[in-house]
């Protein structure tokens, strides 16, 4: 699940640089930054790092 999560974080963070710096699709993209920033801080608060 962990992996997972990293996954995910990863996957959005690409989102948010692509729509951010090709699309600039507005709103969306930086909820979809805010979405993986909280799920690397969970990952590193649950005990394993980067």
């Amino acid at each position: 699940m962990r992996s997972l999560l990293y996954l995910v974080a990863i996957v959005l963070i690409i989102g948010w640089a692509l729509g951010f710096f090709v699309y600039s699709a507005g709103g969306l993209i930086h909820i979809l930054l805010v979405i993986a920033v909280i799920a690397i801080l969970l990952r590193l608060i649950g005990g394993r790092g980067l």
